[in-house]
Parts: C-alpha cells; structure tokens; sequence
C-alpha cells in the first residue's frame, strides 16, 4: 500500500492539488462574499465589529485568490487533462465540460479584477469601484455552478450541506441589499426633487418681488 503512494501522487498529484485547492477556493470565495453582503447590508453598526469584518473580507478575499491561482496551475500540469494555455485562459475552450469549465474561467477573471480592484479603489473613485464590487456575487454564483457542473467532489453530501447552508443566507443578504439600495436611491430621488422644488420657489418668489 505503502509503494502506491509515489506511482499514485505521480499519476493524479495534480489532480489532488487541482480538486483540494478548487474546494478551498470555493470557501474562501463564499466566507468573502457573505462578510461582504454583511457589510454592505449593515445589518450590525459596530464600528470595531465592521473593523474587523472588512479586514477578514479582504484578507479571505486575497487568499482565495491564491487558491484560484494553485486551482489554475494544477489544471494546466494535469498530465492527463492537458488542457493548455488556451483551456485554462480562454472561455469554453476546455472541451471537457465545457460550459461549466468556461464559466469558470469567468469567474476567475472576475475574481482577480475585482479583487485586486481593492487596491486601486482611490485611482477609480470610491463610487465607481462601490458600484463594480457589486458584482462580487457573480463570482460566487458562477463558481457554485462550475463547481456542481465539473467538479468532482460536489456530488458529495458534506459539498452539498455546505452549498445550501451558505446560499441561502448569502441570497437573504442579497435581497436585503439591493431592497436597501432602492431605499437610498428613493430617497435621494425625492431630496433632489425637493430641492428643485425649492430652488423653483425661490426664483418665483425673487421674480415677483425684485424691484423694477
């Protein structure tokens, strides 16, 4: 049993490195997300509480990226997947599963530009790169769907215990964000209406008495 172990690592090491550091990304990817629709939502006000959860949000954002990074070098060594360069960098070039291994590679991407995007929040405005964090959740989503449609292990009780738990409170978040979002446009829409309204007061009421 003992000999297998060297023939088997240099048969399927990639493939162990490629599964273990998908399904560590996947957590990684989840445990970011759902710190970072809390924040967003702000449901809880503690200011050493909201601390202390953006720097677990960035610091699980960046090690997810890590382990998408080893997910991405393991495929591309698999001796027995030979993807190549364009399978593992172009979308639904991956003959194998090829719309799950192609949304994939989208999510990746996305990972990588909104998660270094961090860095660069004072060049891009805090607005617009507020606006392009959003689409962090299709991060997740497009990483729980490549991983029920190529994963190996997702078929697995614990994998699917752990998806349905996560997403249900993920998806509550997100709902209660984008009502809050619509609740704050509401609101500024009817500010500004009332400002206009108040600025068309004014210059109605120092036209009829401005003196001729």
């Amino acid at each position: 049993m003992i000999e297998a172990i060297p023939h088997t690592l240099s048969s399927q090491g990639w493939w162990i490195v490629s599964r273990s550091s998908a399904i560590v990304a996947f957590v990684l990817v989840t445990v970011s997300v759902f710190l970072g629709l809390t924040m967003a939502g702000k449901p809880l006000r503690e200011p050493r509480f909201t601390k202390t959860m953006r720097a677990l949000h960035e610091q699980t954002a960046l090690a997810a990226l890590l382990a998408i990074g080893v997910h991405v070098i393991a495929v591309l060594a698999d001796p027995w997947l030979k993807p190549g360069a364009a399978g593992v960098a172009i979308p639904f070039v991956l003959g194998l599963n090829r719309f799950w291994n192609g949304i994939g590679v989208i999510a990746a991407y996305l990972a990588f530009l909104l998660g270094l995007s961090f860095y660069l929040r004072k060049q891009i405005g805090a607005k617009l790169w507020r606006q392009a964090h959003r689409a962090t959740i299709a991060v997740y989503v497009l990483g729980l769907l490549h991983a029920l449609g190529a994963g190996s292990d997702t078929g697995s009780p614990l994998f699917l215990g752990f998806a349905v738990v996560t997403a249900i409170p993920i998806a509550a978040l997100f709902v209660y964000r984008l009502g809050a979002s619509r609740r704050v446009s509401e609101r500024r829409r009817l500010a500004a209406r009332e400002r206009r309204g108040a600025s068309a007061r004014a210059a109605v009421g120092d036209s009829v008495y401005d003196p001729v």
